[in-house]
C-alpha cells in the first residue's frame, strides 16, 4: 500500500458538510447553545479549561456568529435543498442527455457549440466527471436526416478490392433484401432446370437399361454445376454499416478498442480455393471510425492508443474516409483492400492530464485547430441552486437503474452531505458522479432487499459502510493488525517515537508510527539522515527539510550526528511530505531525549522555517487516529475548515490546531525537560506564539463552524 498524502487541492474539505455531519435538528442546537451559554457563565469551556472575561466574551461573540450561520441557508436542514419534496419521484428528471450534465456548464456549451458545426473536442479531467455523458449527449444533438448506411459490393474486376457505396439510412436494408430475393429466385430458377434434365438423364438410361449409370451421372453433373457454376449469393452487396431504425446519431464508444475494431478488418479465410472461399467482399468488417459515420467516435484514455493506430486516426480525421483492410500481414485479409469508406465523425476524446503528454502530437493538433479543448471540473460551488442540481442528480440515478426505490429528503440530504465530504474543497460538491451514483445504487439495494416502500437516510448511512472502497477496507484491517501486534502506541510516552498519519488511496486513513534515533556521526566530515520505509520523491525531500528546522529549533548541529529515521511498517512505500511534523518531533525528541505523548497523533507539512502548512485528507486522518483510540490529533491550522468527521467520532478525540512547530512541542512532548526545549525555541528563533485551545472534535467544529451537534 503506498501512503499517499494527497495534493492539498484535492483533499481541502468545506465546513458546511461538518455543518451538516455534526446536526440531527435545530432543537439540539439549541440546546448545545444553551449548554454553551451556561459553561461560559461558570468560566469553563466545555473541555474544562478555565477561560478569562475577555475569552467568555468571544465565546459569546462566537453563539451569535452560530446563531446568524444557523439562518443561513446553507447550515439550515429546513431550507437547505431550497424546496420541499416527498420523494426523487416528484423531481422531473430531462428527457435529453445534455440537460441531466450537472457541474459542467461550460462543457456543456461547448458541446452544444460543437454539435451545430460539427468539430472534434477533447476533455481532460478525473475519472467520473461526465464525459462519456456528454459525448453520448452530442449524439443526441446531431441530426438524424444525415445519417447513411455504408454497403460493401463485389468487385468482377477485381476481387481484392471490393466497392464502396453509401445511400441513405434504411435503403441499405431494402437493398440488400432486393437482392437476396433476386438471388433466391435465380438459384431457384437454376435448380430447378438442373433437376429436370438430372431427371431426364435417369428416364433415358432406364429405357436403355442404364438405369445404374444414369443415376450416377446425373449426381455427378449435380456437384459439378454446384462447384463451377457462379453463386447468386457472390453477388449480394454486405452491409458494412447500418443505421435503419435509429432514433439518433450514432454513439461509437472506442476505447481501448485495438487496431482492427477501431479501423476495420478482414475476415480470415482458411478456405481460399475449390469453389469453397467466401467472397473478399462479405468478409469485410467496419471499424468504429466507420460505425461512427454521421456521429460520434468516443476515445477514453486516448493516449493508451498506439501511435500507428493515432496516426491512423488522423487520417480518417482529416480525409473523412479510410479503407478497410487486413489488420494482420499473415492473414489472407491482409490481400484485400476496399474503396475508401466514409467515416465523417465527430471526434470525443478524453483523458487524465497525463493523455496530454502521451498523445500524438499531430492527433492533438488536429483537434485543437478544428474543435474544443475542455477541462472537467471535479468539484461545483455549495449554493442552492446546486443543491436543488444535486437532487435531480440522484432522481436521475434511481430512473436510470430502474430497480431501485425513490429516495425521500432526508436520504437525498445525507447524499448531499457525502458530496461536499467527497468534494476535496470547502464549500463545494463533488463531481465525481460516477463514484457518488455508486453509493446512491447501494443505498437503494439495502432499501429495495428490505422491501422497503422509498429509500431513507438509515438505507444511505448503512450503504456508506458496506459501499467502502477497497482501501477503506484495507485500512481498517492493517490498522486492526497494527493494534494486535502493537506496531504502534496509544498510551505512555516514549522518546524518539511519534504516532504520525497518513492516507491511503483517497479516502482512507492510518496511523504511521515514526522512530527517531540520533547517534555520533561515524564520518569524521559529515554526518547523514537516514530513512527507511522505502520513501519516494517528496517523502525523501521532506525529510532533507526537516533537518534545516531542527539546526534552528535545537541549535544542534545536525551534521555532527547521524539521523535515523524509520517509518514502521510502511512495506509498499511512502509518498508525500504530510510526515514533515511527525519527522521533526521524532528528531527533536530523539535529540533533546524528551519523551512524546503516544496519545497523540499528527499531520502537517513543515517549511524550512518552522511553519506548519497544510496537508491533504485530514478528515481521514482524524478518523484513522479515533478509530485506533488515539486521543488527540495535532492538525495545521489552515486545515481547521477541512474537519468533516463522522458523528461516531466527535467526542472520541481532540483536535489542536497549530500553526508552527513550536504549538507541536507544546501539546506533544511531556516531562519537566519539556520547558526548556520551549524556552531554547523563543531564544533561538525569537518566536512568540499563543498556545491554540484543545477541545474535543464536537466543541472544536461548533466553535469554528458554528454546527449543531
Amino acid at each position: 500500500m503506498v501512503y499517499n498524502n494527497k495534493n492539498i487541492d484535492e483533499s481541502s474539505g468545506n465546513m458546511d458538510e461538518s455543518a451538516q455531519k455534526l446536526g440531527e435538528s435545530v432543537q439540539d442546537v439549541d440546546k448545545s447553545a444553551a449548554g454553551k451559554d451556561e459553561s461560559s457563565a461558570a468560566g469553563k469551556d466545555e473541555s474544562g479549561r478555565g477561560i478569562t472575561g475577555s475569552e467568555s466574551n468571544q465565546v459569546t461573540e462566537s453563539d451569535k456568529v452560530t446563531a446568524e450561520s444557523q439562518s443561513n441557508h446553507d447550515m439550515d436542514e429546513d431550507v437547505d435543498i431550497g424546496f420541499l419534496f416527498e420523494n426523487t419521484s416528484n423531481i422531473d428528471v430531462p428527457k435529453l442527455l445534455i440537460d441531466q450534465v450537472l457541474g459542467q456548464e461550460h462543457a456543456v456549451e461547448v458541446v452544444k457549440k460543437a454539435a451545430s458545426q460539427r468539430r472534434h473536442i477533447m476533455m481532460i479531467g478525473t475519472p467520473g466527471t461526465g464525459k462519456s455523458l456528454l459525448a453520448k449527449a452530442m449524439a443526441e444533438l446531431l441530426p438524424k436526416e444525415e445519417l447513411k448506411d455504408i454497403l460493401v459490393y463485389p468487385n468482377m474486376e477485381d476481387l481484392n478490392n471490393p466497392k464502396i457505396r453509401e445511400v441513405p439510412a434504411g435503403k441499405g436494408r431494402e437493398i440488400v433484401m432486393a437482392h437476396k430475393m433476386e438471388a433466391r429466385k435465380k438459384a431457384q430458377a437454376r435448380n430447378m432446370l438442373m433437376m429436370l434434365f438430372v431427371l431426364g438423364i435417369i428416364i433415358y438410361s432406364y429405357f436403355v437399361a442404364q438405369l445404374l449409370w444414369g443415376i450416377i451421372a446425373g449426381i455427378m453433373i449435380l456437384m459439378l454445376t454446384r462447384q463451377f457454376l457462379p453463386k447468386e449469393e457472390m453477388m449480394i452487396p454486405k452491409m458494412a454499416v447500418s443505421n435503419y431504425d435509429k432514433e439518433h446519431a450514432p454513439y461509437i464508444d472506442a476505447t481501448g478498442a485495438h487496431a482492427g475494431a477501431l479501423l476495420g478488418d478482414v475476415r480470415h479465410d482458411p478456405f481460399q480455393s475449390g469453389g469453397l472461399e467466401t467472397p473478399a467482399h462479405d468478409r469485410v468488417e467496419a471499424g468504429d471510425i466507420h460505425k461512427a459515420h454521421k456521429g460520434v467516435l468516443f476515445i477514453d484514455e486516448i493516449n493508451t492508443l498506439r501511435l500507428e493506430s493515432q496516426q491512423s486516426l488522423l487520417t480518417a480525421l482529416q480525409e473523412k474516409e479510410y479503407p478497410i483492410t487486413g489488420q494482420s500481414e499473415r492473414s489472407s485479409g491482409a490481400l484485400v483492400k476496399t474503396e475508401p469508406v466514409p467515416c465523417d465523425f465527430i471526434m470525443v476524446s478524453a483523458g487524465n492530464l497525463d493523455a496530454v503528454q502521451k498523445m500524438h502530437p499531430a492527433l492533438r493538433s488536429r483537434i485543437k485547430g478544428y474543435g474544443y479543448e475542455v477541462y472537467m471540473r471535479d468539484s461545483m460551488e455549495d449554493s442552492a441552486e446546486n443543491r436543488k442540481k444535486m437532487v435531480r442528480f440522484v432522481a436521475q440515478e434511481v430512473v436510470r437503474d430502474g430497480h431501485i426505490p425513490h429516495f425521500d429528503e432526508g436520504a437525498v440530504e445525507e447524499v448531499i452531505r457525502e458530496a461536499r465530504r467527497r468534494a476535496g474543497r470547502k464549500g463545494h460538491l463533488t463531481l465525481k458522479l460516477r463514484d457518488l451514483g455508486g453509493l446512491v445504487r447501494v443505498a437503494g439495494d439495502i432499501a429495495h432487499s428490505e422491501g422497503a416502500p422509498i429509500t431513507t437516510a438509515e438505507h444511505v448511512l448503512a450503504a456508506k459502510t458496506i459501499a467502502r472502497s477497497i482501501e477503506q477496507q484495507l485500512a481498517d484491517s492493517y490498522l486492526d493488525q497494527r493494534k494486535e501486534y502493537e506496531s504502534f502506541m496509544k498510551n505512555g510516552s516514549a522518546v524518539g517515537r511519534v504516532n504520525g498519519l497518513a492516507v491511503m488511496g483517497g479516502d482512507s486513513g492510518i496511523v504511521l508510527p515514526i522512530v527517531s534515533e540520533v547517534t555520533p556521526a561515524l564520518s569524521g566530515t559529515e554526518g547523514r539522515i537516514i530513512a527507511t520505509g522505502k520513501l519516494k520523491t517528496i517523502a525523501k525531500e521532506a525529510v532533507l527539510n526537516v533537518s534545516a528546522v531542527i539546526k534552528n529549533m535545537t541549535g544542534t548541529d545536525v551534521s555532527r550526528h547521524d539521523v535515523h529515521i524509520q517509518f514502521v511498517g510502511t512495506y509498499e512505500g511512502v509518498e508525500g511530505d504530510s510526515a514533515s511534523v511527525s519527522i521533526a518531533t521524532a528528531v527533536i525528541s530523539a535529540i533533546e531525549k524528551i519523551p512524546v505523548d503516544q496519545t497523540v497523533a499528527m499531520t502537517g507539512s513543515l517549511s524550512v522555517r518552522g511553519d506548519v502548512l497544510p496537508v491533504g485528507g485530514v478528515t481521514y486522518k482524524i478518523e484513522a487516529a479515533a478509530r485506533a483510540g488515539i486521543k488527540k490529533v495535532i492538525i495545521p491550522k489552515a486545515n481547521e475548515a477541512d474537519v468533516l468527521i463522522e458523528k461516531a467520532y466527535r467526542d472520541k478525540i481532540q483536535i489542536v490546531a497549530v500553526s508552527t512547530i513550536a504549538e507541536v512541542l507544546e501539546h506533544s512532548l511531556v516531562g519537566p525537560r519539556k520547558n526548556t526545549i520551549i524556552e531554547k525555541l523563543k531564544n533561538i528563533t525569537k518566536l512568540s506564539f499563543d498556545i491554540p485551545d484543545v477541545s474535543s472534535a464536537t466543541v472544536q467544529a461548533k466553535n469554528l463552524l458554528g454546527c449543531r451537534n
